[in-house]
């Protein structure tokens, strides 16, 4: 059948430093100052950052121990996910008032297609600032919100009036918008990819839209086709609610690093049991296995292999997991382990077929 393009209108969501921010809410004394959601300065990776620990460089996904040097007035706060995901559940049935078609990204955010919404709102982006203000008075927190015809378009917008604001970038708008946007701001562009662009001399939207498709794959693989579009303000993938995960994983990080594979084969026989349990809860396989290694350098590395048949089970899991370990001499004491099981049995491709529309924003 044959795929048109669509032009719907689509709100992408994202709550504003949400797990810093409950913190903060539940815990009075905190508010005001640098938290850190996360395990801590000395083994521990940052999960969130409270705004006030940002103005300091710190970040989701840095070292405990950098994190601190870059604050040192740094509060740590170990993560609640408990909490997080109630919350995170008040604000899934807010979006449920005004579309069933809810695409979460993660606990803090979402994409709603709502085109056709059930309150007859012909208005995307005053059901995004209804929705803020639903979202506030019910939990305490504030969410930002971007609102476009496309969910790149929508997921970039929302970052643009951070915190507690919203962007429309209408159909209209979409074009001139991308075109002056920094080419660091593309969502699905990381800071390696933002290195080679500008040695490659892109800077923005409108450098990235000189650039030939041929150029584009060449540079980037498969990569290169969806930069080519979406700066043409074509992208096509619809809001899915109910989205099939493409991997199951489970992983630790250790109290002290670890340097001999026997010991590493002990903790990855409980790591593989969790991921065996969690498979079996979920009824779904896998023929991918890939083991992730982090080093006490913080450099990570992934071995994987692929079966010609799907698995679930712990003792297959692990079979292949041991022939990864010894596939080649580690590098240095290793301070996490994780086993992911990919290529699963639930993936399924659809052909989306659609009408062009046309509306107000």
């Amino acid at each position: 059948m044959e795929e048109v393009l669509v032009q719907r209108k689509i709100i992408h969501v994202d709550m504003d430093a949400f797990y810093a921010s409950v913190e903060q809410m539940d815990f009075p004394e905190l508010k005001g100052k640098p938290v850190a959601v996360g395990g801590g300065e000395n083994r521990g990776v940052v999960a969130a950052a409270s705004y006030e620990a940002r103005k300091f460089g710190v970040r989701s996904a840095m070292s405990g121990y950098l994190a601190k040097k870059n604050c040192p007035d740094l509060i740590f706060v170990r993560p609640r996910f408990d909490r997080y995901k109630e919350i995170s559940r008040k604000i899934r049935t807010i979006f449920l008032e005004y579309t069933d078609l809810v695409e979460p990204l993660s606990l803090d955010e979402a994409y709603l297609d709502v085109t056709y919404n059930k309150k007859g709102n012909p208005s995307a982006s005053m059901i995004a600032r209804e929705i803020r203000e639903r979202i506030f008075q019910e939990t305490g927190l504030t969410a930002s919100a971007g609102i476009s015809v496309n969910k790149f378009i929508a997921k970039v917008a929302s970052d643009y009036n951070k915190p507690n604001g919203q962007k429309t970038v209408g159909p209209d708008d979409v074009l001139a918008f991308l075109e002056q946007l920094a080419i660091g701001k593309f969502y699905g562009v990381g800071k390696v990819t933002t290195e080679k662009m500008y040695q490659l001399g892109i800077f923005t939207g409108l450098d990235l839209k000189t650039k030939s498709l041929e150029f584009l794959v060449e540079q980037f693989g498969k990569s290169g086709t969806f930069y080519y579009y979406v700066v043409r303000g074509i992208h096509n993938s619809e809001v899915k609610p109910n989205r099939i995960a493409k991997s199951v994983g489970t992983e630790h990080t250790f109290d002290t690093n670890i340097s001999s594979e026997v010991f590493m084969e002990e903790k990855l026989e409980i790591i593989a049991n969790e991921l065996a349990s969690r498979l079996q809860k979920h009824k779904v396989s896998g023929k991918t296995i890939t083991l992730k290694i982090k080093y006490s350098d913080f450099t990570q590395q992934t071995r994987s292999k692929t079966l010609p048949y799907f698995i679930s089970d712990k003792s297959l899991i692990m079979e292949s997991v041991r022939e990864l370990l010894y596939q080649e001499k580690l590098k240095d004491s290793v301070r996490l382990l994780g086993i992911s099981l990919g290529n699963l049995n639930t993936e399924v491709k659809k052909t989306v077929v659609a009408v062009q529309l046309k509306f107000d924003f």
